[in-house]
């Protein structure tokens, strides 16, 4: 007879299991597993802490702003209603709770709006609607006394308080970056053509909070890139860009362009940069003109980059044509009554010729129409504008001279200030223009215009414009076209309050008038 031990049983005889005793496999040692998790580098450290920062003074800002908008609001209540104390104090700290959520919950302090853009201002705005929407709704159930004064009183002074908080804070931080404080330290790689590209538009608009500190081309060329006179060094190429980036302890990675035989480049670089960049960037240059338009609606793993195509009329240009009349009405009550009267004795005490200068411009559809303006020339302007055109100064198409011989004494400073546009208003409400559009073109230039410049025509000519506002006389042809293009398909009613804001500041400290 045989036994198995089978721990406290023992198997015997018939009984016996009609198999052998299996050895249980014991635990060898082998080599601990290391997974490498990317870590944060010092750059994205840096980068994280000033953004902290700053959207902490932000949030410090507007927190006074909130709370002070409430408590005054709440402070007038009581002093000239019978509503109780409590009462009053309860709304005013539900209003201020309610906002400064709104404002948390819309993200109207994060870094990839605030420095650039109407975005941030937007945000701000949708958030103060929000929060006292809320409050409006709990006045209707609950009926609480002291709502209706914080929906009187409260938001509009809260909501103007606001956005000049957040102007003057922009204002600041722009200050800061143009000694490359509060900015990210950028690599673009691409081809040498995109790369260029890229870097003018960084050049141009130091604003934007991107300093390049090198580029990595796709050819293998070290020979540095140069752009308006400034040298950029090539880092390596871009194969390498991560552990350049790495290297120089760069935060930021701009891709103007992508091998074309390595479509998962964008996806791998974006491995590589895991702990080393916050922002991998892919430029276009389509976003130059139909930026605004421009969205991304991943399907199934697929990227797709939508392109709104735009639309020159409906509700969107009525409700423009609505602001243009509101405004320009509101101008022309004191425009008519104190600043016509004496910029009409000033001229006229000049050389005693005519107030009002009329010239023939083109408008929307290529319609003509009279542009009104105050005169700032000699009556005999025209008759001596053959014998200057070889000296113009201007950009080609367009006649100037920063110190034009038909020039009024009167008319330098009514010039330099803008102030001879101010009858355009009149324009304006009878139809022919807008306040904010492109620049009004004579007929001689339209018949220079080749194909994508007649786009110009597609809206009404303004006032003022992304030209008003960017340099004026200064500008070359080319650029001109560029910005009116751009206003043209995407402007919007938030963009033109924008840059009406603008050139009420160029107005008073003029750049590029003559």
């Amino acid at each position: 007879m045989t036994a198995i031990d089978a721990g406290t049983r023992t198997v015997t005889g018939l009984d016996a299991p009609a198999f052998q005793p299996i050895l249980t496999p014991r635990a060898t040692a082998t080599k601990p597993i290391t997974t490498l998790v990317p870590r944060i580098e010092p750059a994205l450290e840096r980068r994280r802490l000033w953004e902290h920062r700053y959207a902490r003074r932000l949030r410090a800002t507007d927190a006074a702003v909130v709370v002070s908008a409430s408590a005054l609001t709440a402070l007038i209540d009581t002093s000239v209603s019978s509503t109780g104390t409590f009462a009053v104090a309860r709304v005013a700290v539900m209003t201020a709770v309610v906002w400064l959520l709104a404002l948390a919950l819309v993200q109207s302090r994060a870094a990839s709006i605030t420095g650039s853009g109407a975005t941030e201002y937007k945000r701000v705005i949708h958030a103060t609607g929000f929060a006292f929407g809320i409050v409006a709704m709990v006045f209707v159930l609950f009926q609480w006394d002291g709502v209706r004064l914080q929906l009187i009183a409260a938001l509009p002074a809260g909501l103007f308080a606001l956005l000049v908080g957040r102007w003057t804070w922009r204002k600041w931080l722009l200050g800061q970056r143009r000694y490359g404080h509060y900015s990210s330290r950028a690599i673009v790689t691409g081809n040498r053509d995109d790369i260029e590209y890229v870097l003018r538009t960084l050049n141009e608009r130091g604003s934007l909070g991107y300093v390049a500190i090198g580029a990595a081309p796709s050819d293998s060329s070290l020979e540095p890139i140069v752009v308006d006179g400034c040298t950029h060094e090539v880092v390596g190429s871009m194969d390498s860009v991560a552990m350049h980036a790495r290297t120089l302890e760069a935060d930021t990675i701009i891709v103007a362009s992508r091998p074309d035989d390595d479509p998962d480049f964008i996806k791998r670089l974006s491995w590589e940069l895991e702990g080393t960049a916050s922002e991998l960037i892919i430029s276009s240059r389509v976003a130059d003109v139909a930026g605004p338009r421009i969205s991304l609606r991943p399907i199934d793993g697929l990227p797709l980059i939508h392109v709104k195509i735009p639309d020159f009329e409906g509700g969107k240009h009525a409700l423009k044509r609505a602001v243009d009349v509101a405004f320009s009405f509101l101008v022309m009550i004191p425009l008519s009554l104190i600043v016509i009267p004496v910029i009409a004795l000033l001229i006229k005490l000049d050389d005693g010729g005519p107030v009002f200068f009329r010239q023939t411009r083109i408008g929307r559809d290529g319609q003509e129409f009279g542009i009104l303006k105050f005169r700032t020339m000699r009556t005999d302007a025209e008759a001596q504008l053959a014998a200057l055109e070889a000296q113009s100064e201007g950009n080609g198409v367009l006649f100037k001279m920063k110190n034009d011989p038909r020039i009024t004494r009167i008319g330098v400073i009514l010039r330099k200030y803008s102030i001879d546009e101010l009858p355009q208003f009149w324009n304006v409400l009878i139809g022919d223009m807008s306040v904010v559009g492109p620049r009004p073109p004579l007929p001689k230039e339209v018949r220079e215009y080749d194909g994508k410049v007649y786009r110009r025509l597609f809206i009404k000519p303004g006032i003022t414009g992304l030209w008003q506002v960017s340099g004026r006389s200064d500008l070359s042809w080319e650029e001109s076209v560029r910005l009116d293009l751009r206003y043209v398909e995407n402007w919007s009613i938030t963009s033109d309050l924008m840059i009406m804001w603008r050139t009420a500041k160029v107005m008073v400290a003029p750049k590029g008038a003559y």
